[in-house]
């Protein structure tokens, strides 16, 4: 098999034996791929590093099948995405969400634009915790893990906005009872989300826990490297 001029972005690179790099690329009509890019550390290769850097739009060839392609070209498709400081780690949050929530070889074209988006509102100085959200919950719902937001589940009638929920993963939200039933949600944060709306900022906190719940729910309990990072960063004082 062989592609090409393929959109993507390079999620993670690492040394391959002397001279070469093994990477893991999201491509809009193939999913999440790995790579192997040969002879790109030589002093003199013919490919540019910084095009082989995480964050940066390119497209790429390869050729080849299984679970390692061969890269065969790569060039740049859209000026680099500029983040820094807490924008920077939240970008390489979306890296590892997608290592290891994706599927190699499973198209996601949706999932893919939603990244690009999310990568622009980074970049374009949007609320680091509401650009975060939204991903995830575009995440989980294009992987099939739909999300039931706005309606409760046991009663099967709109939620409250005055009430708190805890939410089933199997089934939706439901009353919150007691501090067993795990993250508490106002109604009025979870129909905030199903509009694509911002919430009031201090609801985002008890989101962002929701949504932490949620994702460990499919990665059998466990947890991403980037929240601790993420959540050293917010600890710090800022400028």
């Amino acid at each position: 098999m062989r592609i090409e001029q393929q959109p993507a972005f390079i999620l993670h690179g690492r040394p391959y034996r002397e001279t070469s790099l093994l990477l893991e690329c999201f491509t809009r009509e193939h999913g999440r791929i790995g790579l192997v890019a040969r002879g790109v550390r030589k002093e003199r290769s013919r490919v540019p590093r910084a095009l082989l850097q995480p964050l940066t739009p390119v497209c790429l060839g390869w050729s080849g099948g299984g679970e390692l392609a061969t890269l065969t070209a790569v060039e740049a498709r859209a000026d680099p995405v500029t983040l820094a400081g807490e924008a920077l780690l939240c970008g390489l949050y979306l890296n590892e969400l997608v290592l290891r929530m994706t599927m190699r070889m499973d198209p996601q074209a949706e999932l893919f634009d939603s990244y690009a988006r999310t990568l622009e509102r980074l970049a374009g100085g949007e609320s680091h915790a509401w650009t975060l959200r939204r991903f995830e919950r575009d995440l989980l719902v294009h992987l099939g893990y739909g999300l039931t937001l706005a309606t409760d589940a046991y009663a099967e009638a709109p939620l409250a906005t005055d009430l708190d929920y805890a939410y089933r993963h199997e089934h939706g939200p439901v009353v919150w009872c007691t501090p067993a039933d795990g993250p508490r949600l106002r109604g009025s944060t979870l129909l905030a989300l199903a509009a694509d709306r911002k919430p009031p900022d201090n609801e985002l906190p008890a989101l962002r826990r929701w949504m932490r719940a949620a994702i460990a729910a499919h990665l059998d309990g466990g947890e991403l490297r980037a929240w601790n990072l993420l959540g050293d960063a917010a600890l710090r004082p800022r400028a």
